[in-house]
């Protein structure tokens, strides 16, 4: 099997991980992403990963909580950084080495992102999740997934949703929404489609890195997509 992708960057929410919990995250569903994971290595797709922390903390509003903004957006941080050690716990559960990398300083739990390390772990087979978003306030983890993957140099990004592509109006709503195989980058602009928050969006599109968002929680999904399987929706230029 050969794969259309060599170097990937994996964003996942952190509510993908929650399965039908309303908090924190469901064993079976991180188990899953580890066996799909697991399968990119094994026909040697280099793969690093983002994760968001919606699960356990999403940034609130200041005047109902009290917490002003960028307090709360380190919070969320610390927050990506407990998926990540989740997401790294399951994958070595099945014989995958990984690195986790904060951009945060936690040496006894994780290694400081720096950009050359980065890329010497995923040349050497290992999955590396990115912890700790970028490290500063004010920026959301899409952000940090186009910011690491082009670092790199990933080839794509794959954003793992529950729904299974770019739809013209949320398909959980409207029924009648169409559904993209590929889309411009321009025409996710001109029809106002919310692929990744425009900070993230603009960052791929000003580095030309194609972003295929697709189905994450149906098993196999992932391997389809990087071997070349027509799903989900391709953004590009």
């Amino acid at each position: 099997m050969i794969p259309k992708y060599k170097r990937i960057l994996l964003k996942l929410s952190g509510e993908s991980l929650m399965g039908d919990k309303t908090f924190g995250f469901d064993n079976d569903v991180i188990a899953q992403y580890a066996k799909d994971i697991k399968q990119l290595t094994e026909i040697g797709v280099e793969v690093a990963i983002v994760i968001g922390g919606g699960n356990i903390y999403r940034g609130m509003n200041e005047a109902e909580t009290g917490i002003e903004r960028a307090h709360g957006d380190y919070m969320g941080m610390l927050a990506t950084v407990i998926n990540g050690m989740a997401l790294q716990a399951g994958l070595e559960k099945v014989g995958v080495y990984t690195r986790l990398l904060s951009a945060i300083k936690m040496e006894q739990i994780s290694e400081p992102y720096i950009r050359r390390r980065a890329i010497r772990h995923v040349e050497k087979g290992r999955v590396v999740i990115f912890g700790a978003g970028t490290g500063n306030p004010y920026f959301t983890t899409d952000t940090a997934g186009s910011l690491r993957a082009i670092e790199i140099n990933a080839n794509v990004i794959l954003k793992g949703t529950r729904v299974d592509g770019i739809y013209s109006a949320d398909p959980e709503i409207d029924k009648n929404a169409q559904k993209f195989d590929t889309i411009s980058f321009a025409d996710c602009i001109s029809k106002n489609l919310r692929v990744m928050d425009m900070t993230a969006f603009t960052l791929c599109m000003e580095n030309n890195l194609p972003i295929i968002v697709f189905n994450m929680n149906v098993a196999g999904n992932l391997l389809r997509v990087v071997t070349g399987d027509r799903i989900g929706t391709l953004v590009s230029s």
